[in-house]
C-alpha cells in the first residue's frame, strides 16, 4: 500500500517548533511511507494546486496530512483530494499546530510527538473505506403546525420562495394568540392591525395558492424521514362551507343555544354557531357539535341555515371528519405555548373570587371586541379603584417553573398604561420578584410605569407570602408580615409553558423535549432553529417563552434551513460517516434504541435487528460505544482504527 505524507509548515506557526527533517527520518524507519512533502502553507492557492497535481503525479493509495485541526482545512483537502479523482475519506489529517507546536516548548520533544501522531495515522488510514455520498430524491413540500405569527411568517417565506405548504392549525382561526389583545408592547401597536397584512397574505395574496391552510386540524400521523415525510392530518368538520360563507354572522342570532365562550376566557356566551371573535380570520363561523341540539338532543333545528342569505348548503349538518395525507420533505413546529394553571395557588383565590383574573382574562377585557366591550369593570360592574398586578406567578419557583417567562414584565407594564389611560385615579401596584425589560424600546413601559405617580411597587420574595382574601365585601392582598393592601382587581402574570399537545406531538415526530417541557433545539444559541429530529424545525415560544419579535424572525429562520437544505431540483446529499449494524451480530437488546440522541435507529421486528436511518445518523457513535455485542460500526471510526491508532501513539 502506498501512503504518503503532507507536511505543512504553516508559516513559521509549525516550522519554529517542529523539524520536519527530523519527522521524516523517523517516519522513514517505520517503513510505512513512500514519500514524505513539505508545502510552506497548504491551504493557501498555491498549495492546494500543489496538492492536486502531486497527488495526480504520485496516485497514492492513502495519504496523511500533518497540518491544523481538521475542523480548519480538513473539508479543504478532501474537496482537492476530489478533484484530483481520490476518495477524500483515503485520508487521515493529524493537528500538529493546536496540539503539538503552540504547546510544547522543547523542538526536540515536539519532533517526537509529531513523528509518534502520524505514525499512528499511518496504521490508522491502511483501515480506511472508499466511502461514497449518497443521493436521496426529497419532497420540496413543507408542513408547518401551528399558524400563530411564527408559523404564519415561516409559511409566507417559503410560499414566496415557490414552496407549496401546509399549514395545521387546531383552532377555526389564524394569527395565534397575538390577536386576542388589542395592544401589544412595546409600542401599543393593535395585535389583529399588526398581523392584518400577513394574515392577508397568507389567505387572498399573490402567494397564496402555494399555501394549503387547514384549520379545526391536527397531526394524527408521521412517517419517514427528512426529505420524505408521510402525514396525516385529521381535520375535524366546522360545519361551514367557508368558500360561500360571506361572513355576515346572520346565522348567530337564530340559533336558541348559548354556553360560555372560551375564546373570551368564559367571560361571556357564544351560541352554537359563531365566529371566535369579531375580526377572527379565516372570516367564517363554524359549528360546535357540543352545544348544538341536533347533535346534543337529536333535534331537527335548522335555524341557523334558515338564516343564512346565501342559501341552503352554506351550513353543511352532514358535514365530516376528513383524513387528510400529504408528503412533504420538512416540518416547521410552531406551535406556541400556554400560559401555567394559576388554580394551583389556592392563596391567590384564582377560581375562587371572581375578581382575581390571570393575564390572558384581562387582555380580552381590554379589548373592544371582548367580554366587556373594553371596559375594566369587577364582577359588580364597577370600575375597580384599585388594581394589584402580581408578576412571576409560577415563574422564578422551583416549586413551579424556575426560569424567568422574559415578557411578563413587559406587558405587565403594558397593562400600567392601559390602566393609567382608562381609570387615570385607579392606584396600581406591581407586586414582583425580579424585573426583567430587555430591548432598544421596552424600557419605556417601565420608566412609565415608576413615573406613574398612582402606581408603586412591591417586592416579594415568595409567592406563598401573599394571599387574596374577601373581608366584609372588600378583597384584599395581604402579606406575611401582616401588612395589607385593597385590591379590587387582582391581575396574576402566569409563567409561560409548554403546549399540553407538545408530549404528543414530539412523540409522533421523535422530537425530544428538554426538562421544561419545550421542543428541544439542536443547540440553544448557534441552532435554536433546528430540532434534533433532521427534517424538524422550530420557531417561536414551542421552544422556549419568547415574544413576537423573536418568534416571526425564528419562524425565517426555519423557512431560511429549509430552503437551504431542501433546494429545489436537487437530492439529499447523505454524508457517509453513519452508523450501521452488523446483523449477524445484532442481538436484538434495543440499547442503541435508547441510547441514540437523534432518534436514528429503528427495529426490523421481522428479522429481530436493530436498522440505522442514515438520514437521521450524526455518526456520533453513542451508539457504537453502548452495544454490548459490538454489533454497531461507525463508519470511518471502526474500533479497529481507534485502536491501531492508539497503538501506533504507544510504540
Amino acid at each position: 500500500m502506498k501512503s504518503g505524507v503532507y507536511f505543512c509548515n504553516c508559516g513559521t506557526n509549525i516550522s519554529d517548533r517542529i523539524d520536519s527533517n527530523r519527522v521524516r527520518e523517523s517516519l522513514a524507519a517505520s517503513g510505512r511511507i513512500a514519500y514524505f512533502k513539505t508545502c510552506p502553507f497548504l491551504c493557501s492557492e498555491e498549495g492546494k494546486s500543489f496538492l492536486e497535481q502531486d497527488l495526480r503525479d504520485e496516485q497514492p493509495d492513502r495519504i496523511v496530512i500533518a497540518a491544523c485541526s481538521p475542523r480548519e482545512h480538513e473539508a479543504t483537502f478532501m474537496r482537492v483530494m476530489g478533484q484530483a479523482g481520490m476518495n477524500p475519506y483515503l485520508m487521515q489529517m493529524v493537528n500538529i499546530r493546536e496540539q503539538i507546536a503552540w504547546v510544547t516548548e522543547d523542538p526536540e520533544k515536539a519532533a517526537k510527538k509529531a513523528a509518534l501522531a502520524l505514525k499512528a495515522a499511518l496504521k490508522r488510514v491502511e483501515l480506511h473505506e472508499m466511502l461514497e455520498k449518497q443521493e436521496l430524491e426529497a419532497s420540496p413540500a413543507v408542513l408547518v403546525i401551528g399558524a400563530g405569527p411564527a408559523g404564519l411568517k415561516a409559511a409566507l417565506t417559503l410560499a414566496e420562495a415557490g414552496r407549496k405548504v401546509t399549514v395545521v392549525e387546531k383552532t377555526p382561526v389564524i394569527g395565534g394568540l397575538p390577536v386576542l389583545y388589542e395592544e401589544l408592547f412595546p409600542n401599543m401597536e393593535c395585535g389583529p392591525c399588526m398581523l392584518e397584512p400577513l394574515m392577508g397574505e397568507i389567505l387572498h395574496g399573490e402567494h397564496a395558492a402555494n399555501i394549503e391552510l387547514l384549520t379545526m386540524a391536527e397531526v394524527s400521523e408521521v412517517v419517514g424521514y427528512f426529505g420524505n415525510f408521510v402525514v396525516k392530518v385529521r381535520q375535524r368538520p366546522r360545519y361551514v362551507d367557508t368558500h360561500q360563507c360571506i361572513g355576515c354572522g346572520e346565522c348567530l342570532d337564530p340559533c336558541p343555544v348559548s354556553a360560555p365562550n372560551p375564546f373570551n376566557c368564559g367571560m361571556d356566551e357564544k351560541k352554537a354557531i359563531g365566529f371566535t371573535f369579531m375580526g377572527a380570520l379565516p372570516s367564517a363561523p363554524y359549528l360546535d357539535p357540543g352545544l348544538c341540539t341536533r347533535f346534543t338532543q337529536g333535534s331537527d333545528c335548522t335555524a341557523c341555515g334558515a338564516a343564512c342569505p346565501m342559501g341552503e348548503g352554506v351550513i353543511v349538518y352532514d358535514d365530516v371528519e376528513k383524513l387528510i395525507e400529504r408528503q412533504v420533505g420538512a416540518i416547521i413546529l410552531a406551535t406556541g405555548s400556554s400560559l401555567y394553571d394559576c388554580s394551583g395557588f389556592e392563596n391567590l383565590g384564582y377560581g375562587r373570587l371572581a375578581d382575581v383574573r390571570t393575564a390572558l382574562e384581562f387582555e380580552r377585557m381590554l379589548a373592544s371586541n371582548g367580554p366587556t366591550a373594553g371596559e375594566i369593570v369587577t364582577s359588580g360592574g364597577e370600575a375597580p379603584a384599585s388594581v394589584a398586578i402580581v408578576h412571576c406567578v409560577g415563574s422564578l419557583d422551583d416549586d413551579h417553573q424556575p426560569y424567568c417567562s422574559g415578557v411578563c414584565c413587559q406587558y405587565a407594564f403594558k397593562f400600567n398604561h392601559l390602566l393609567e389611560s382608562k381609570l387615570p385615579e385607579a392606584e396600581i401596584r406591581h407586586l414582583y420578584k425580579e424585573i426583567v425589560s430587555p430591548g432598544k424600546e421596552e424600557y419605556a413601559l417601565h420608566r412609565a410605569a415608576r413615573n406613574n405617580p398612582n402606581a408603586s411597587f412591591i417586592r416579594y420574595r415568595d409567592i406563598a407570602d401573599i394571599a387574596v382574601v374577601n373581608e366584609e365585601g372588600r378583597q384584599m392582598m395581604r402579606f406575611r408580615n401582616g401588612n395589607a393592601i385593597n385590591a379590587d382587581l387582582v391581575v396574576l402574570c402566569p409563567a409561560v409553558v409548554p403546549n399540553a399537545d407538545a408530549e404528543r406531538l414530539g412523540a409522533q415526530l421523535d422530537v425530544p423535549l428538554d426538562r421544561f417541557g419545550f421542543f428541544e433545539e439542536l443547540h440553544g444559541r448557534m441552532d435554536s432553529a433546528r430540532s434534533k429530529m433532521r427534517g424538524v424545525y422550530l420557531a417561536g415560544a414551542c421552544q422556549a417563552p419568547t415574544d413576537i419579535q423573536r418568534a416571526t424572525g425564528q419562524g425565517m429562520a426555519a423557512s431560511g434551513y429549509v430552503l437551504s437544505e431542501l433546494a429545489l431540483g436537487r437530492k439529499i446529499e447523505l454524508d457517509p460517516l453513519f452508523a450501521s449494524v452488523y446483523p449477524e451480530r445484532c442481538a436484538g437488546c434495543k440499547v442503541c434504541m435508547k441510547v441514540c440522541p437523534y432518534r436514528a435507529i429503528g427495529f426490523d421486528a421481522e428479522n429481530g435487528v436493530a436498522v440505522v436511518n442514515a438520514v437521521l445518523c450524526h455518526g456520533c457513535g453513542t451508539c457504537v460505544a453502548a452495544c454490548p455485542v459490538g454489533a454497531v460500526k461507525s463508519n470511518h471510526f471502526t474500533n479497529e482504527m481507534i485502536l491501531v491508532e492508539i497503538e501506533g501513539v504507544l510504540k
